[in-house]
């Protein structure tokens, strides 16, 4: 008797066979001009049995990050030695991504739009054929974003800790730290739980550059999920310091408008009243100076100079197991602290 193999993949009205890789794109809608928008996507269908994977980036168009961690690690797989399935879709929001804007071109924002409707705006037919398409074939998911509006974040895992199987992969994700994230009415993550997908939201560097941390961050993440999943072989290089845990975190913001010189660094460890820059007129006069309300770990920061009252402009996140000033730290915790040293983020 010859071997069982496994059944070919279903998606988009094609069968990929197991052992193959298949470049398609799903219709979307038309431009203006006629010509054919559709949802790129690969799908590798390994040889052996395991589960069905999803990965995806740019649900907003200016978050570019996401689409070089899928190319790099697609570049690595082989759907002869893989084992389950791997659907990756680079580009979510085709229009913004074409236009450069987070948005699409009636300023909806995606991520606010999941389920969707097959036949409801542009945003909810997106995601509807991402829901459809995609998500509903897959049990575990990676979205891929970056910070938005002029801001830069720390390499991060946002996602429920408190579900067993969620927080297991986003310790084996190994970002730098991991925050327990509620969910989100409309996000792609809270639609796809619904449907009962364990998905990991990723965050790292800033929309439209291609910070080189950032990307080596998220493929090193998705690689040691697909390990974990035992969908790929572990590639036994260094174990990286368990992921620093963060359940509560907030903005601080601008007290006056002004030109802001910003000294704090993602992943710098801050204590209350730890000076993290200045706010100053046009002639350089000090208005006011920004002071950390609260301690924890710098996950994010504007890259914008001019800043009205109100803005953001250093998020931190209060880190579990960090003791009071002046006792030493969880030993966890200060050994996930020292390997920040080693990140090379500004």
């Amino acid at each position: 008797m010859s071997p069982v193999t496994r059944p070919s993949f279903a998606i988009g009205g094609v069968k990929i066979r197991p052992g193959q890789t298949r470049e398609m794109g799903l219709p979307i809608t038309k431009l203006v001009t006629g010509a054919e928008v559709s949802l790129p996507l690969r799908v590798l269908h390994g040889r052996q049995d395991g589960p069905v994977v999803w990965v995806n980036a740019a649900i907003h168009g200016d978050e570019v990050v996401g689409v070089e961690v899928i190319r790099r690690v697609l570049a690595s797989l082989s759907p002869r030695t893989f084992r389950g399935t791997l659907i990756a879709v680079p580009i979510v929001n085709v229009h913004g991504f074409m236009a450069g804007d987070r948005y699409l071109p009636d300023r909806r924002d995606l991520n606010r739009s999941f389920p969707g409707s097959a036949r409801g705006s542009l945003a909810g037919r997106i995601a509807n054929l991402m829901m459809r398409e995609v998500v509903d074939k897959s049990e575990v998911g990676i979205d891929l974003h970056t910070g938005s509006d002029r801001r830069t974040n720390l390499p991060q895992i946002r996602a429920d800790l408190d579900d067993p199987r969620t927080r297991g992969l986003a310790e084996a994700f190994g970002a730098p730290v991991m925050l327990h994230a509620k969910l989100r009415d409309g996000s792609l993550r809270a639609a796809a739980r619904e449907r009962g997908a364990t998905v990991l939201l990723f965050e790292s560097g800033e929309a439209m550059r291609f910070d080189q941390w950032a990307i080596e961050a998220g493929v090193s993440g998705v690689m040691r999920v697909l390990a974990a999943l035992d969908m790929v072989d572990a590639n036994g290089g260094p174990t990286p310091p368990p992921s620093l845990v963060s359940r509560r975190g907030g903005w601080l913001r601008a007290g006056r408008s002004g030109i802001v010189h910003l000294d704090a660094t993602l992943g710098q460890r801050v204590e209350v009243g730890d000076r993290l820059g200045g706010l100053s007129d046009s002639f350089g006069k000090t208005l006011r100076l920004v002071r950390a309300d609260r301690a924890g770990l710098v996950i994010g920061r504007t890259t914008a100079p001019l800043v009205n009252r109100g803005d953001a402009l250093v998020h931190i996140a209060e880190i579990e197991g960090a003791e009071p000033p002046g006792v030493p730290d969880h030993p966890d915790a200060a050994e996930a602290f020292d390997a920040l040293d080693e990140i090379p983020v500004l």
